[in-house]
């Protein structure tokens, strides 16, 4: 057996190997379990190490605290495949008349809404990029104007709950899952709200990118909120349901998330659309999402352990706190590393390799670990949007038409990626915008 002491080459061997791995485009499980096999050989005693690292594994990914995350995807599939989801956007586009790019505020708006009862933001984005865009290209929208907020909205999926990455990123973390699922909802109102107001000042300025739409003024008196009170209402009264329950410490996440999918199916039953055929291709699609998060975290959690066996995350924390840097500081760099990394990596590869590192920096410096969840949150969110990478580019460009190029769809997200900019600017100055709610309902 090689012998390779030293934390710092220990470091380097792991880190380095992993984005090695990572950048020449091998999958992200596949990455990690290989860099852990090497890595349990070398530091954790040749096979006695290995016996070890395939008992953590079987540990990594029975943890109860997981359990909310196939229970969310669930409640965003269902919601998807039993045609709710037209119904809502219906219901809203009902509601908003005369208002300067009409259909793109409606897009941010439902989007906002899916993001309450939905926790996946690929399927957020999917879902209105196939229902919404045609819509807005025949209507006349500028192609950048009718792409941009359906990927931005998209991405605010992460902040809002049910978020099956805010809950990898608590177990990963170790940071309260029901504190980060608070935590993000302020940020992402606040998100949502800029976006619609910069999608309206946009239009103003410049009114031949989305043509004056008056097809919602067909719809007067009852007829106009009928759809909003019986599909809109009663699908937000799910999101009331789960984080009222989650915020008043009545259920545990997985309770609330279990509360959520019940009701949401209940929901479709009522509604008379949940067929068979909608269950279990909701199920499948649960199943596949989830299967490969669990995968994932299998990876992750005994990288963290080999990199704390090594002597390497002891290692880095020394070495960071050793220089006396303020913990302002700190966490700017580490955000400025996240936001870096968002360019090439995806957000699970970006929570692995980081934060076997950071957890234990955030630790010895006292930081308030929901300010810096939600921090890394917002980065992450920023990350699915930053070309030329950005898993939620690439869902637009599949589910886009031939006339929408790749040079639209990144020239489209250039404002809402530095409104997110902005807004982590702002939790990094004022951070009870991510802690007061969680505060409050604690």
């Amino acid at each position: 057996m090689v012998s390779v002491s030293g934390w710092a080459i220990a470091a380097w061997l792991m880190l380095g190997g992993s984005m090695v791995l990572l950048f020449i485009g091998m999958p992200v499980a596949l990455t990690f379990i290989t860099i852990n096999i090497i890595g349990a050989w070398l530091y954790m005693g040749g096979e006695p190490g290995l016996v070890q690292l395939a008992r953590s594994s079987v540990s990594s990914i029975t943890a109860f605290s997981l359990t909310p995350i196939p229970l969310f995807v669930l409640m965003g599939e269902i919601l998807f495949h039993t045609g709710l989801a037209i119904k809502v956007i219906d219901g809203i586009e009902r509601l908003i008349r005369q208002i300067p790019g009409r259909l793109a505020v409606v897009a941010v708006v439902a989007g906002t809404v899916f993001s309450a009862i939905s926790g996946s933001t690929i399927a957020t984005t999917a879902m209105l990029g196939s229902l919404m865009l045609p819509v807005m290209l025949a209507r006349g929208y500028h192609p950048t104007l009718a792409t941009g907020p359906i990927m931005a909205i998209g991405a605010v999926d992460m902040l809002i709950p049910p978020s099956a990455l805010t809950v990898l990123l608590g177990s990963l973390s170790g940071i309260s899952i029901s504190g980060l699922l608070i935590g993000g909802v302020v940020p992402g109102v606040i998100l949502s709200a800029a976006f619609v107001l910069w999608i309206v000042l946009r239009v103003r300025m410049s009114p031949g990118l989305a043509p004056v739409d008056d097809e919602a003024s067909r719809f007067t008196g009852w007829e106009r909120w009928r759809l909003f009170f019986g599909y809109v209402l009663p699908s937000l009264s799910i999101f009331g349901v789960v984080v009222g329950a989650l915020a008043a410490g009545w259920a545990t996440p997985t309770e609330c998330a279990a509360l959520g999918a019940f009701a949401t199916m209940l929901l479709a039953a009522l509604y008379r659309r949940l067929s068979w055929e909608a269950v279990m291709r909701a199920l499948r699609g649960t199943a596949g999402i989830s299967g490969m998060i669990l995968f994932i975290i299998l990876g992750a959690t005994t990288f963290a352990q080999i990199l704390s066996f090594s002597g390497a995350s002891n290692g880095l924390v020394q070495m960071i706190t050793g220089h006396g840097l303020s913990t302002n500081l700190v966490v700017m760099g580490m955000m400025l590393m996240l936001i870096f990394l968002g360019v090439f990596v995806d957000q699970v590869s970006m929570m692995m390799i980081t934060l076997p590192i950071f957890m234990p920096v955030v630790q010895a410096l006292g930081v308030d670990p929901i300010w810096f969840g939600v921090m890394f949150l917002i980065c992450m969110q920023m990350g699915l949007l930053l070309p030329p990478h950005g898993l939620l580019l690439m869902t637009m460009r599949g589910v886009a038409p031939p006339s929408v190029t790749m040079a639209h769809i990144f020239q489209a997200i250039v404002p809402y990626v530095a409104m997110s900019m902005l807004l982590l600017a702002a939790v990094f100055w004022v951070p009870e915008i991510a802690t007061w709610l969680p505060k409050r309902m604690g």
